[in-house]
């Protein structure tokens, strides 16, 4: 039973309403993010307009600023913008959609002015905004806006999109569009491609590669950023309308024989019952994506099915496994098969992975499949080809085998000590030294160490080796 004084809501009640506002005058106090939380809340309890104006004041605070946003300030910030978008798309939302609305459309537009002045190497911004995007297509629904009012709306904001916020926006906005507002977007972006555009100066271009006549420029194969822009919705209204023939029209001929592009192409027509020609763009690919294009795979494999080829189709899939032990290949390779022939294909698989050249390749498929007893017998077996440098995928093996193959989690943790020590690299010595730690206390639960050095033969073998490591035994001791 928790304490009378845990901090927690229970307790907190009995302190009574006049005390609790009492401590959180003083807990505020020099704390700007918390006063602003306070007054949203008291805003709040005046209905929905107090609310909005609380926020709508905060947005053009936060527009009209200057200062830099480093890291410091950054995890804050972001919780300040993720309320005021929380609170406009939930609560506001809720009762007045219209107004919701143009908050909104206002929180979007704060998108360049933050990214300018924000440090943000984790992408989290970036997300709050995009989440923003989603949320004006629901609250647009429940707003009714009009479609043609919409769609001046969202090509606005995509015109003059600069840092990929409005990336998913026209999709995003499809439902609340409908047709004639997807086909009057359709029309803007179109009318917008043809206008006039001022070329950047040559020192201004991005050098993609060099050819034997000189630069490639990066906007001569992929066009300017307007140009992608452009592509981009155009094919997103027209996955929205179901038209693949003018998804197909967006993408230049050069990128249609690119294993990816040419996968994406293959999906749009499998789905809309043209599988001829689904198999025929791949094909336009020439054979590049067999070469390791897993998405190009997938929907050759998918084209062939489509087309009544299934035994094809299940050679090509066990084949591109057999190649890549890919998973995914794997699972619909296994799906197709009659009751009980799955089993023994699975069997095959896990021989065919333990056999794999690239022991680290098998590994990860095996941990991921998972198929756990292979794995150890993997680790075991093929101990003396194991990196330990690659202490992902070590980590990994360690924590998925240590409860039921103590001796194969112990092989894993060695492998990652002895390339640390090996390598001499003494920022992982303290890691090490914890991985150590982790063999001594598994060793108890092996019976046999098999080709491996029990623990004790272990650590004298580490202690003659590298005694001289101070910075690992220290931390050991």
């Amino acid at each position: 039973m928790a304490s009378r004084t845990t901090l927690n809501a229970k307790n907190l009640e009995t302190l009574g309403a006049r005390r609790l506002a009492e401590l959180l005058i003083e807990v505020s106090t020099g704390s700007a993010a918390s006063k602003r939380r306070l007054r949203l809340e008291l805003a709040g309890g005046q209905g929905s307009r107090e609310l909005a104006a609380e926020v709508r004041k905060r947005l053009a605070s936060i527009a009209r600023a200057r200062t830099a946003i480093n890291w410091r300030k950054i995890r804050a910030f972001r919780k300040d913008l993720d309320t005021q978008r929380t609170i406009i798309a939930e609560t506001i939302a809720a009762e007045d959609p219209a107004e919701a609305f143009e908050l909104i459309w206002q929180f979007m537009g704060l998108g360049e002015p933050v990214f300018d002045r924000a440090e943000d190497g984790s992408g989290a911004l970036l997300e709050i905004f995009r989440q923003a995007c989603a949320d004006a297509a629901r609250i647009a629904g429940l707003a009714g806006v009009a479609a043609d009012v919409l769609a001046d709306r969202v090509f606005a904001a995509v015109r003059d999109s600069r840092s990929g916020q409005y990336d998913q926006l026209v999709a995003a906005m499809a439902p609340a569009l409908g047709r004639g507002g997807l086909e009057q977007l359709q029309a803007l972006l179109t009318a917008w491609s043809m206008e006039p555009e001022e070329r950047p100066a040559e020192e201004d271009r991005e050098i993609l590669a060099w050819g034997s006549a000189g630069p490639i420029y990066l906007d001569e194969i992929h066009g300017t950023p307007r140009d992608l822009t452009v592509r981009t919705a155009l094919q997103d209204i027209a996955d929205a309308l179901g038209d693949v023939d003018a998804y197909i029209a967006q993408q230049p001929l050069r990128t249609r024989k690119t294993p990816l592009v040419a996968a994406e192409i293959a999906g749009r027509l499998l789905q809309a019952g043209r599988a001829e020609e689904a198999l025929a763009a791949l094909d336009a690919a020439g054979r590049a994506g067999a070469g390791g294009a897993l998405e190009w795979q997938l929907v050759r494999a998918e084209a062939l099915e489509a087309l009544g080829r299934g035994a094809e189709a299940q050679a090509y899939r066990w084949a591109c496994f057999a190649k890549s032990l890919s998973d995914e290949h794997l699972r619909a390779f296994v799906r197709r098969l009659p009751d009980f022939e799955d089993m023994e294909a699975e069997e095959r698989a896990l021989v065919h992975a333990r056999a794999f050249p690239d022991v680290h390749q098998a590994l990860a498929f095996l941990l991921h499949w998972p198929a756990l007893d292979a794995a150890a017998r993997l680790v075991i077996d093929r101990q003396a080809e194991l990196d330990g440098n690659l202490y992902p995928l070590m980590t990994a093996a360690a924590e998925a085998l240590e409860e039921k193959h103590p001796l194969a989690a112990t092989i894993a943790l060695r492998s990652m000590i002895d390339f640390t020590l090996a390598a001499v690299r003494s920022g992982r010595y303290r890691h090490a030294a914890r991985h150590f730690l982790h063999c001594q206390a598994l060793a108890p639960r092996i019976e046999d160490f098999g080709a491996a050095r029990p623990h004790e033969a272990y650590a004298a073998r580490l202690r003659s080796a590298h005694g001289k490591k101070h910075g690992f035994w220290t931390v050991l001791e």
